[in-house]
């Protein structure tokens, strides 16, 4: 089969871009000729984001956002329009993951109501500010940032997972709604602990909710890591005890689900460490 780079020229905005998977992913859509609205409440990380795609000799432009106010989304969208004409793919990456238990109410609530705020409101947001110009253009991608806490109810992340969910809901619904003119990626993330993501976590024992009976293991496993005690086998990733996914991999298959064809839609995506220990 013939290889061809459908990420040449295309319009694609990146929220949550100023650092992590958003970061990654700009970076490597840029390299590959698209065209990068950065978007974040960071402004000094999006234009870190935005100066290395630049150096790169790449093409970006950073909109500070904030995805919880519809009126920064539509904002966003009319600014990709004004720099690049056109809208090609939404990648809602913005998220937080605040794990606490039920117990931890009074100090988790305020994290909990922001996670509600920007991870469904925010995907929400998202979502209807480019849709009127993709069906207008007759073509578009969204690409969702779910979790694989999405996938079952554990203890430790009711509302962080009920919030995925909740993305799970929307792209799905999307994607029926608009089969033909809108392509709609769900991305389920396993965890991946170099992101930014376990700083926002409210009680450190609520990740026993996403290892169970792996718990002691694993996290004698992240000990030794820190303590640059991890074994060969754990910490190399052409060997099948890989323990935990580096984000520049999980960031390659969300290139790779953009890099297709109009005609073709990668719906769904999982991408683990061939060794982790996380059950869901």
């Amino acid at each position: 089969m013939t290889q061809h780079n459908h990420l040449a020229d295309k319009v694609i905005i990146v929220t949550g871009a100023a650092s992590g998977f958003g970061r990654l992913i700009s970076e490597k859509a840029a390299a590959r000729g698209a065209k990068i609205v950065c978007a974040d409440i960071d402004e000094a990380g999006l234009a870190a984001t935005v100066a290395a795609i630049t150096d790169a000799q790449g093409v970006a432009l950073a909109v500070v956002t904030d995805v919880t106010r519809s009126a920064d989304m539509n904002a966003l969208a009319q600014r990709a329009l004004t720099g690049y004409g056109q809208i090609d793919v939404l990648v809602n990456n913005a998220g937080v993951m605040p794990l606490a238990f039920f117990s931890d109410h009074a100090e988790a609530l305020p994290a909990w109501e922001r996670c509600i705020d920007i991870n469904i409101k925010g995907v929400l947001h998202g979502i209807v500010a480019v849709h009127d110009q993709m069906i207008a253009q007759g073509r578009g991608h969204i690409v969702n940032l779910s979790s694989i806490y999405s996938n079952f109810p554990v203890a430790g992340a009711a509302v962080y997972g009920a919030s995925k969910a909740a993305v799970n809901f929307l792209s799905d619904s999307l994607r029926v709604e608009s089969q033909g003119r809108i392509k709609v990626t769900n991305v389920r993330p396993t965890g991946v602990p170099a992101t930014n993501l376990g700083g926002g976590i409210v009680n450190q024992a609520a990740v026993v909710g996403i290892l169970g009976q792996n718990a002691p293991a694993y996290l004698q496993q992240m000990a030794a890591h820190v303590a640059g005690e991890l074994p060969a086998e754990s910490s190399d990733v052409e060997n099948i005890e890989y323990y935990a996914l580096e984000p520049e991999y999980l960031a390659e298959q969300i290139i790779y689900a953009i890099d297709q064809p109009w005609g073709v839609s990668i719906s769904d995506i999982t991408v683990r460490a061939s060794g982790d220990g996380y059950i869901l």
